[in-house]
């Protein structure tokens, strides 16, 4: 007998029901769960201006000029030779434009080789603030007389040799040394107590209408930040172990609020922390980084900075400022002193910290690379999320 037309369009729909309904559960369990409960990215969703009191431009005196100015004693710095000059430029203007015109806090330039007349003149051009042009002390650049070049040449050889970037650049060693635990030691940034640290190549894209060193002092922050990567691993093999050493002689340093959970994260990355020897490799990515100086010259990281300094792992290895700062931070300062600055829109190729707020232009409110897709995975904010928080 053959079946009525509406039953058997009701069984057919009832089918196609269960086959979405199975396709549905299949694709689902085949989806990872999210690493720490973040069902969105935070750079999705609305962003304003942090709580709380904020000093602006329009209610202070910070005219470049001024012998009574708001501005509290903190400076921008840029470490730069003079053949990039014409990538600091449109640097120098995103910050201006964005941020440094409204406040004019000083721009101090270092160098391990004299300025140009022509890099003078042109970032003044840029500048209505003060500018300064230092040249980085000779015992502060140099490499340390402990450490035996022959075995840094070969330590280079075996890491070029493995792809690593900058290997076999001394100026690059010698750079992340100097940024690692030299730059607060220079003179000329003595009376200063905080540091906005600008390098060429990076935008700004969201206009930032609160002096920032003004927040980081009244909040007591130490440090902030925008991007949050993992390092490569083969570059950094003995930090750790080297670090676990420094903190077996002075366990007292650690900080009873500390990061150690995200610095020691085995889940998001397991083979990098299997790599570095129990570090994760995660790190706050120092070409953006806002600073309280006090800590860097503190007891604790001054210790911690020459232990690694004689140790030579910024030149056997290729130890960089960022996981240096950052392990320093996360084992000797209070997490709740660190700040992920969300508001202030940044890029550094490839990644970016682009917030949704109507401050911003020019970038996609959640984007975090520009390239391949597999750049995905060196975004260790989840980690950071789930361990120390969002603020």
């Amino acid at each position: 007998m053959a079946i009525a037309r509406p039953i058997r369009m009701l069984s057919t729909a009832c089918v196609v029901i269960v086959i979405f309904l199975v396709l549905q559960m299949k694709r689902g369990s085949s989806v990872e769960p999210s690493y720490n409960g973040m069902t969105t990215d935070p750079l999705k969703e609305l962003t304003g201006e942090p709580e709380g009191y904020l000093w602006r431009a329009d209610e202070h005196d910070y005219d470049p000029d001024s012998t009574s100015s708001a501005r509290t004693n903190a400076a921008i710095i840029s470490l730069v030779r003079n053949e990039e000059l014409d990538e600091l430029i449109p640097t120098i203007r995103d910050l201006e434009r964005t941020w440094n015109s409204k406040f004019n806090y000083p721009w101090i330039f270092f160098n391990d080789k004299p300025f140009t007349a022509e890099f003078k003149k042109r970032t003044q051009a840029e500048i209505k603030a003060k500018v300064q042009y230092e040249l980085v002390p000779q015992e502060h650049w140099d490499v340390p007389e402990w450490i035996d070049i022959k075995h840094f040449k070969q330590s280079a050889s075996v890491l070029k040799d493995k792809g690593l970037q900058y290997a076999d650049k001394i100026s690059y060693h010698q750079m992340c040394r100097w940024n690692s635990g030299m730059f607060y030691k220079h003179p000329a940034l003595e009376k200063y107590r905080y540091y906005w640290r600008v390098e060429p190549k990076v935008q700004f894209f969201c206009d930032v209408d609160y002096d920032v060193f003004r927040f980081m002092e009244d909040r007591n922050y130490v440090y902030g930040f925008t991007i949050n990567l993992f390092d490569a691993p083969e570059s950094i093999p003995n930090l750790w172990p080297t670090t676990q050493e420094f903190l077996a002689a002075n366990p007292s340093y650690l900080s009873d609020n500390n990061m150690m959970n995200w610095l020691t994260d085995d889940q998001l990355r397991p083979d990098h922390t299997q790599e570095a020897n129990g570090y994760s490799t995660c790190h706050f990515w120092s070409n953006f980084e806002i600073g309280d100086m006090n800590f860097f010259r503190g007891e604790k990281y001054s210790a911690y900075f020459d232990y690694l300094d004689h140790a030579g792992g910024f030149f056997y290895e290729r130890w960089g400022d960022a996981p240096v700062h950052s392990i320093g931070l996360g084992l000797f300062a209070d997490a709740s002193q660190v700040h992920w600055f969300r508001d202030i829109g940044y890029r550094h190729i490839p990644y970016f910290n682009c917030p949704n707020s109507p401050k911003c232009s020019a970038c996609t409110p959640g984007k975090f690379y520009d390239g391949e897709p597999f750049l995905a995975k060196e975004d260790c904010r989840p980690s950071y999320f789930k361990h120390v928080g969002t603020h």
